[in-house]
């Protein structure tokens, strides 16, 4: 029994590692642009919600506003906000409205209030971008097109930078962000398959969006409208071409917080929606809805190696009991596939991030984070919380 049940478990951590090193494998040739589509541009509504964000919102719509076409619209949501936001937001040209639900808080519901007030003059697509994002020039035309040619939710290359001076921790973190918004949607975009929403840099055409049910507390919101409009048959698009960018917090408690905030929410969207995405693939037939489900079920990159060293630990001390060989080979071949993905992302796109010799360190930081994943299953963050940028 105590043999079955360690061939099982190795065999169900292969799964989430076969996926990042074929992602990675597939990502690794040389990226050629793809033509810009022509025709007529859809019409644009950028909307961005914003809560207390005075400090970055002006370099946020600075970045937008000389991509802005005649007939687009800059929307700025400035939810329950105690600062200037909406003030600077005004006096830099953007339409602004004010949310005031001290009960309703996070993004879902700033969105939600940002799509009714569109009604009734609804864009052809909506551009979701974050307060706190450099909107990088041409990603604003490109998305507008792509979402408009292809009628599916597009997704701009969403990196998160170091701030100057960052301590190895936080680049170690960068280069994670990378492979797991970079490296791995790239790779799954070259077999075809579909990426998730990212929270920023999403196109959305707007018959699809409106009719979606944002006005909700999910911390991760952008990945359960991606799965819920890709279970409705409209996975989303990744396009590397359009970039957006934003830098990583400054102070351990702020980085903390947002660390806590995405990884709770991933590791709950696992739990939540990988049986129905395995559920709705099987029944419609779709490998687009597989191949979502499966990059899915990849946990965070830390939260991997942990769980398949605990699986290896296991696995040499039951073939040293006497158990068969047959755990250990299946985790060693995991453990060699994991180890390889990582290296070759690191040799393809994290050496201008973290050195080789950072990059030895990286175990340090697992073991950092084994506390953040406890919290999981003790005190899940289950409330939105916005990240303080001080």
């Amino acid at each position: 029994m105590v043999d079955i049940l360690l061939v099982g478990l190795t065999a169900f951590e292969l799964v989430p590692v076969t996926v990042l090193f074929l992602q990675v494998l597939m990502a690794l040739p040389a990226y050629r642009p793809r033509p810009l589509p022509q025709g007529r541009r859809p019409t644009v509504c950028l909307l961005i919600p914003a809560h207390n964000e005075a400090d970055v919102i002006t370099g946020t719509l600075r970045s937008i506003t000389p991509q802005l076409a005649e007939g687009d619209r800059l929307l700025v949501v400035a939810d329950n906000c105690d600062d200037e936001t909406a003030g600077i937001a005004r006096g830099l040209g953007a339409e602004v409205i004010e949310r005031t639900d001290l009960e309703r808080r996070g993004k879902g519901y700033a969105l939600d209030f940002g799509m009714r007030h569109m009604r009734n003059d609804p864009p052809e697509v909506v551009i979701v971008i974050d307060a706190d994002c450099q909107v990088h020039p041409g990603a604003i035309d490109r998305l507008a097109r792509t979402c408009g040619e292809t009628g599916r939710p597009v997704q701009a290359l969403d990196l998160m930078i170091s701030p100057k001076g960052a301590g190895l921790k936080t680049r170690i973190a960068e280069f994670a962000w990378v492979v797991k918004n970079q490296v791995r949607p790239l790779g799954y975009r070259r077999m075809g398959l579909p990426c998730q929403l990212m929270g920023t840099g999403m196109a959305l055409p707007w018959a699809l969006l409106s009719q979606a049910r944002l006005g909700n507390a999910n911390i991760v919101e952008d990945m359960k409208l991606g799965i819920d409009l890709a279970v409705e048959g409209f996975p989303a698009i990744f396009c590397p071409e359009a970039k957006v960018s934003s830098f990583f917090p400054d102070g351990k408690h702020a980085e903390a917080t947002q660390r806590t905030r995405w990884e709770h929410g991933h590791l709950s969207t696992i739990l939540q929606e990988f049986p129905r995405l395995l559920i709705q693939a099987a029944a419609k037939g779709d490998i687009r809805l597989l191949g979502l489900a499966l990059d899915l079920a990849v946990p965070p990159l830390a939260l991997l190696v942990i769980l398949l060293s605990v699986v290896f630990s296991f696995a040499l001390a039951g073939m040293g009991m006497g158990l068969s060989a047959r755990p250990f080979l299946l985790a060693s071949i995991a453990l060699g596939l994991l180890m390889t993905a990582v290296l070759l992302a690191w040799h393809g796109w994290g050496r201008q991030v973290i050195s080789f010799a950072d990059l030895l360190s990286v175990p340090f930081y697992v073991l950092s984070k084994i506390t953040l994943y406890l919290k999981f299953w003790t005190r899940r963050q289950k409330a939105w919380v916005r990240t303080d940028r001080d």
